[in-house]
Protein backbone atom coordinates (compact mmCIF):
# COMPACT_ATOMS: atom_id res chain seq x y z
CA UNK A 1 0.00 0.00 0.00
CA UNK A 2 1.04 3.36 -0.03
CA UNK A 3 1.70 5.87 2.88
CA UNK A 4 -1.46 8.53 3.50
CA UNK A 5 1.34 11.24 3.00
CA UNK A 6 2.06 10.18 -1.08
CA UNK A 7 0.38 10.14 -4.12
CA UNK A 8 -0.86 6.68 -4.79
CA UNK A 9 1.06 4.15 -7.00
CA UNK A 10 -0.16 2.91 -10.12
CA UNK A 11 -3.61 3.87 -12.06
CA UNK A 12 -5.97 4.43 -9.02
CA UNK A 13 -7.78 7.65 -8.04
CA UNK A 14 -7.93 8.58 -4.31
CA UNK A 15 -11.07 10.28 -3.20
CA UNK A 16 -10.85 12.06 0.13
CA UNK A 17 -14.27 12.42 1.61
CA UNK A 18 -16.02 13.49 5.18
CA UNK A 19 -17.24 10.19 6.81
CA UNK A 20 -18.62 12.45 9.42
CA UNK A 21 -21.38 14.26 7.24
CA UNK A 22 -24.38 11.96 6.88
CA UNK A 23 -25.19 13.12 3.27
CA UNK A 24 -21.22 12.21 2.28
CA UNK A 25 -21.23 9.22 3.73
CA UNK A 26 -24.23 8.11 1.45
CA UNK A 27 -23.21 9.71 -1.21
CA UNK A 28 -20.04 7.52 -1.27
CA UNK A 29 -21.57 4.23 0.36
CA UNK A 30 -23.55 4.68 -3.10
CA UNK A 31 -20.37 4.82 -5.32
CA UNK A 32 -18.50 2.42 -3.56
CA UNK A 33 -21.34 -0.41 -4.20
CA UNK A 34 -20.88 0.67 -8.27
CA UNK A 35 -18.98 -1.73 -10.76
CA UNK A 36 -15.50 -0.10 -10.63
CA UNK A 37 -15.67 1.26 -7.33
CA UNK A 38 -12.74 -1.56 -6.01
CA UNK A 39 -10.53 0.34 -8.78
CA UNK A 40 -11.05 3.48 -6.04
CA UNK A 41 -8.31 4.30 -3.36
CA UNK A 42 -11.37 5.69 -0.65
CA UNK A 43 -9.92 7.77 2.05
CA UNK A 44 -12.59 8.76 4.65
CA UNK A 45 -10.11 11.86 6.33
CA UNK A 46 -12.92 12.43 9.60
CA UNK A 47 -11.23 8.99 10.44
CA UNK A 48 -7.59 10.90 10.76
CA UNK A 49 -5.98 12.46 13.31
CA UNK A 50 -2.91 14.18 11.50
CA UNK A 51 -3.67 17.62 10.26
CA UNK A 52 -2.78 16.54 7.18
CA UNK A 53 -3.70 13.62 4.43
CA UNK A 54 -1.21 14.07 2.44
CA UNK A 55 1.99 16.64 1.63
CA UNK A 56 -0.73 18.80 -0.59
CA UNK A 57 -3.99 18.27 1.46
CA UNK A 58 -4.85 19.52 4.77
CA UNK A 59 -7.24 17.59 6.77
CA UNK A 60 -9.41 20.91 7.59
CA UNK A 61 -9.31 21.73 3.12
CA UNK A 62 -10.35 17.86 2.69
CA UNK A 63 -13.44 17.95 4.88
CA UNK A 64 -14.40 20.85 4.16
CA UNK A 65 -14.39 20.19 0.25
CA UNK A 66 -14.45 16.99 -2.04
CA UNK A 67 -11.26 15.94 -3.21
CA UNK A 68 -9.43 13.55 -5.49
CA UNK A 69 -6.56 12.36 -6.32
CA UNK A 70 -5.94 11.53 -10.40
CA UNK A 71 -3.72 8.27 -10.99
CA UNK A 72 -0.90 10.86 -12.57
CA UNK A 73 -0.73 12.39 -8.81
CA UNK A 74 -2.37 15.53 -9.25
CA UNK A 75 -5.08 17.05 -7.30
CA UNK A 76 -8.33 18.26 -7.84
CA UNK A 77 -11.50 19.88 -5.94
CA UNK A 78 -15.20 20.50 -6.18
CA UNK A 79 -16.82 19.41 -9.72
CA UNK A 80 -13.42 18.61 -11.50
CA UNK A 81 -12.82 15.82 -8.65
CA UNK A 82 -16.53 14.68 -8.90
CA UNK A 83 -15.53 14.79 -13.02
CA UNK A 84 -12.76 12.41 -12.36
CA UNK A 85 -14.86 10.14 -9.94
CA UNK A 86 -18.16 9.60 -12.14
CA UNK A 87 -15.12 9.42 -15.14
CA UNK A 88 -13.61 6.38 -13.29
CA UNK A 89 -17.11 4.52 -12.87
CA UNK A 90 -18.25 2.57 -16.12
CA UNK A 91 -22.16 3.55 -15.24
CA UNK A 92 -21.01 7.39 -14.54
CA UNK A 93 -18.04 6.93 -17.44
CA UNK A 94 -20.41 9.44 -19.88
CA UNK A 95 -21.25 11.69 -17.46
CA UNK A 96 -17.84 11.96 -15.93
CA UNK A 97 -16.64 13.01 -19.49
CA UNK A 98 -18.89 15.30 -20.07
CA UNK A 99 -18.67 16.92 -16.85
CA UNK A 100 -15.36 17.39 -17.57
CA UNK A 101 -15.87 19.49 -20.35
CA UNK A 102 -14.34 23.35 -19.52
CA UNK A 103 -18.00 24.83 -19.16
CA UNK A 104 -19.55 21.98 -17.62
CA UNK A 105 -17.13 22.20 -15.06
CA UNK A 106 -17.50 25.85 -14.74
CA UNK A 107 -21.30 25.53 -14.46
CA UNK A 108 -21.17 22.61 -11.69
CA UNK A 109 -18.41 24.05 -9.75
CA UNK A 110 -20.64 27.14 -9.29
CA UNK A 111 -23.27 24.90 -8.71
CA UNK A 112 -21.29 23.20 -5.85
CA UNK A 113 -19.75 26.38 -4.03
CA UNK A 114 -23.60 27.43 -4.17
CA UNK A 115 -23.91 23.93 -2.27
CA UNK A 116 -21.46 24.18 0.06
CA UNK A 117 -22.54 26.89 2.39
CA UNK A 118 -26.31 25.48 3.08
CA UNK A 119 -24.76 21.76 3.46
CA UNK A 120 -25.09 22.05 7.21
CA UNK A 121 -29.05 22.53 6.21
CA UNK A 122 -29.37 20.11 4.07
CA UNK A 123 -28.13 17.70 6.56
CA UNK A 124 -30.36 18.95 9.21
CA UNK A 125 -33.65 18.27 6.69
CA UNK A 126 -32.23 14.67 5.95
CA UNK A 127 -32.22 13.81 10.12
CA UNK A 128 -35.52 15.89 10.95
CA UNK A 129 -37.31 13.08 9.86
CA UNK A 130 -35.47 10.86 11.39
CA UNK A 131 -35.66 12.50 15.04
CA UNK A 132 -38.41 12.68 17.30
Amino acid sequence: MYSDRCPPSGNRETVYYDGSCPLCSREIAFYRSVRGADQINWQDVSAQTDDRVADDLGRSTAMARFHLRKSDGSLVSGAAAFGHLWAALPAFRLVGRVALLPPVTFLLEGLYRIFLPVRGAVIKCLRAPNEG
